[in-house]
This record gives structure tokens, C-alpha cells and sequence, in this order.
């Protein structure tokens, strides 16, 4: 790989199909970031129970644990365009079920199933909030349980594509750009967790829910147009001979101990100090800033990861990026805890910055290992492993940080996750020193599988 073309920070950017996928990426994760503040902010007005916010991360974690290595399958044995154009429509049809709801939720009728699955949920509610008036909670909106069964539909379309999303990438551009196209995507990941919150929350506030569910609706089916005239750098996989072996992809990350570190560092740092459940409460009860104020909340942290991913695509790569991860996860840490005490809606908007400064680094040390060191024939396996620790540590941090809030409170809460989050970072560097062994980024290359 050539010094000019590692230093190149627009490399991946001169190739049109990946251009096309990025903004179509872009705008699909702009819709979702923004429907994901409106529904959770709909759930809490509707039922004022940080429990239910926990039960969101419960419905999109079970179809990715249950279904995600399967997913990995068929990205290493069918066309990954074709599977992520599929996933797009479907999620697009179904944020048009939630458009419905949001219109006609008055109209639907109290029937007995939904009855029962509300009660149900109360249950669930009044075993962890105990120390509120049993009153305060309403589980009475017929429309409730229904937008738990999309989100769990939605989540099950997701998992089906997201391994496809991230190990297409790399057949998009040529082998030297990979890196930078990780980089790029991480950012504009970034980007989107910027605009979709902002755009949410202020809609929420401007207009009500139906206007965000329809927004996603046309991104969705944007990524599916734009990738229609996308052609990959080189063969898609096979889709005959034996069905890959699912569990491959875990072996693989086993054996590399760099990339189990750093799976490991970022699955226990979010799951314990993530906090985004905790923010409609925050905005709510401890800021007062209303859907506007949550919407900016969750912009923060990306205007921080924003601030990282430009300095870490024009700056030269560093030297030993693993030890450079492990202090940012721990930054990450600290600044949650300062967001926890905080009071002030601009001390909270720059904890909430500084750990997106923080956060963005380590999700670029992944990303690049799981990208880079992965042979193409195993990318969707590993891929979907990597999804599978990662993004059910997402969703489980929400229901322990929404059940935790239940029992303890929002600011214990999320104190207790930030210490959690730097205590981990301590045992990963004790207990995996490979981390701190990884080379400059730009220089790693496939190992055999």
C-alpha cells in the first residue's frame, strides 16, 4: 500500500458506488436515529415509565441474539447488495405501519388482546417502580403494544441486514481504500446520530410523531434506489455448495485476540455506560428541556464523534491505536459520570460531546480491525458476531440502564455505568494486552481464517 494513498483522506470517496452507498447509509440511519428519539419519547408520554423505556432495548435485542449469526450466513453466501436493498424496503413498509398508528391510534379499538398485553406490561412496570405511585403510570393506549411488536420487527428486518451493510463495504472500494471507507462510514454513521436526533426532536416538537415516521420511510427506500445501480469491485459470494459454517466467525475473533479486545472493550463500555434510555427522563424531570432539548441530548455525543472521525481521517495515523482506545473508552467513562451529576443543560451537552469524542475513536479501532483483518469469505460471519456483542450491548444498556433508573433512579443509574465503564477498561488491559500491540491502521492486512 503506498504512503500517498494511505494519506489520501478522500481515497474511498473517488469510487461512485461507494459514494452511492454512503449518502444512501447516511439518510437510511438519519430516518432511523430520528424515529428512534420520536417512538421513545411517544412511549414515555404515553405510559411516564422509565421501564417501558427499558423494554425497547428488550424488543430489539431478542431478534438480534436469536437471529443475527444465521444473518451472518447469508451474507457470506448470497449477493449482500441485494440482501440490504431487501431489508431497506421492508423496514420502510414498516415505519409506515407506525405512521398509521401515530394517525389513527384514537380510533383503534380497546380489544382484548391488546388489553391483555397492556396489563401485562403494567405488571412488568409496577415490579421495578415501586417507589412510584402506581397511578402515575398509564398502560391504557390500545396503539402500545403494537409499537412494541413493529420495534421488534423492525429490529428482526435489521439484524437480517446489517452484516450484509458492513461487509459490503469493503467490495465497493479498491483493497487500499478499505480503511478509509471504514473511516467514512463511521463518520457519517456519526453524522446521522448528529441530524436524525435534532431533526426527531424538533419535529416531535414542531409537528408530532407522524412527520418523523413518514421521514424514515423515504430514506429507507432511498438506500434501496441508490444501491439499484450499484456494482461491487469484486464477485459477490458464492450461493452454491455447502451453507457456511455460522459459528466460523466467532472461532475467527477468538483466535485474534486484538479483535476480541477491542469487541470486548467497546460490548462491556457501552452496555454499562450507555445512557440513552436515561434521556427522556433526563429532558423530562432533571433538565426540563422537553423533546426539543432531548433531540440535542442525543445530537451531542455525535457532534463529538464528528469532532474525532475528522481528525482521525486528515491526521496521520496513530502509532499504537489500541492504547490510544483504551484511554478514550475510559474518557468515555469519566464524561458520563460528569452527564450524571449534571444539572445544566449546557455542562450536560458538553459531558454528552466529550464522550462522542471519546466513543467515535474506539468505534473507528474496531470497525478497521473487524474490516481489515477479516478475509472477505468470513466478513458477513464475523461481521454479524461483531453485531451481535456490540449492538445487544447497545439495546441490553438501555433495558439495565431503564430498569436501573426503575429501581435506583436516573442518576444512579447512570453514575454506577460510567464507573462500571472505567473499571472494565482496567480488566481488558490487564487481562488482553494484545490491544496494546495493534499497529498504525492503515497497515493491517487479512489474516488467514
Amino acid at each position: 500500500m503506498s504512503d500517498a494513498i494511505t494519506r489520501d483522506p478522500y481515497s474511498s470517496l473517488r469510487h461512485d458506488g461507494y459514494r452511492r452507498y454512503l449518502v444512501g447509509n447516511l439518510l437510511s440511519n438519519i430516518g432511523r436515529q430520528g424515529l428512534s428519539v420520536a417512538v421513545a419519547w411517544q412511549i414515555y408520554k404515553w405510559t411516564n415509565s422509565a421501564t417501558a423505556l427499558g423494554l425497547v432495548g428488550l424488543v430489539s435485542v431478542l431478534p438480534l441474539i436469536a437471529f443475527v449469526l444465521p444473518a451472518g450466513v447469508l451474507a457470506d453466501r448470497f449477493d449482500r447488495r441485494k440482501i440490504l436493498i431487501r431489508t431497506s424496503t421492508a423496514s420502510s413498509i414498516l415505519s409506515v405501519a407506525l405512521v398509521l398508528l401515530s394517525v389513527y391510534h384514537t380510533a383503534l379499538p380497546n380489544a382484548a388482546p391488546l388489553r391483555l398485553a397492556n396489563d401485562l406490561l403494567r405488571t412488568i412496570a409496577l415490579q421495578f417502580e415501586r417507589h412510584v405511585d402506581p397511578a402515575q403510570l398509564h398502560f391504557d393506549n390500545p396503539a402500545l403494544p403494537l409499537i412494541f411488536l413493529i420495534l421488534f420487527l423492525q429490529a428482526f428486518v435489521r439484524v437480517l441486514g446489517n452484516p450484509a451493510r458492513a461487509a459490503l463495504v469493503p467490495l465497493l472500494v479498491s483493497p487500499a481504500a478499505v480503511s478509509n471507507a471504514v473511516t467514512w462510514s463511521s463518520s457519517s454513521f456519526e453524522l446521522s446520530t448528529v441530524i436524525g436526533p435534532a431533526i426527531g426532536g424538533l419535529l416531535v416538537a414542531s409537528t408530532g410523531y407522524t412527520s418523523v415516521y413518514v421521514l424514515d420511510v423515504v430514506f429507507s427506500l432511498t438506500l434501496a434506489i441508490l444501491l439499484l445501480g450499484v456494482r461491487v469491485h469484486r464477485d459477490p459470494a458464492p450461493t452454491t455448495g455447502p451453507a457456511p459454517d455460522a459459528l466460523a466467525g466467532l472461532r475467527f475473533i477468538w483466535r485474534h485476540q486484538s479483535i476480541l479486545a477491542a469487541i470486548t472493550l467497546d460490548l462491556f463500555a457501552v452496555l454499562l455506560g450507555g445512557a440513552v434510555a436515561l434521556l427522556p427522563i433526563y429532558a423530562d424531570q432533571i433538565l426540563h428541556v422537553g423533546p426539543a432539548g432531548l433531540g440535542w441530548l442525543r445530537t451531542a455525543p455525535a457532534l463529538g464523534a464528528i469532532t474525532m472521525a475528522f481528525l482521525v481521517t486528515h491526521l496521520r495515523p496513530a502509532q499504537r491505536p489500541g492504547v490510544v482506545m483504551l484511554w478514550t473508552v475510559a474518557g468515555f467513562g469519566a464524561t458520563m459520570i460528569v452527564f450524571s451529576l449534571s444539572t445544566s443543560i449546557w455542562l450536560s451537552l458538553f459531558a454528552l460531546y466529550l464522550s462522542g469524542v471519546c466513543d467515535n475513536f474506539s468505534v473507528v479501532v474496531r470497525h478497521t480491525l473487524v474490516q481489515m483483518k477479516t478475509p472477505d469469505n468470513l466478513r458477513g460471519r464475523v461481521s454479524a458476531v461483531n453485531q451481535l456483542f456490540i449492538g445487544s450491548s447497545n439495546e441490553i444498556s438501555e433495558l439495565r440502564a431503564g430498569l436501573a433508573a426503575a429501581l435506583f433512579g436516573p442518576v444512579l443509574a447512570a453514575t454506577t455505568g460510567g464507573i462500571g465503564t472505567i473499571l472494565v477498561v482496567a480488566c481488558v488491559a490487564l487481562g488482553l494486552p494484545a490491544l496494546r500491540t495493534v499497529p498504525p491502521l492503515p497497515t493491517l492486512q487479512p489474516e488467514k481464517d
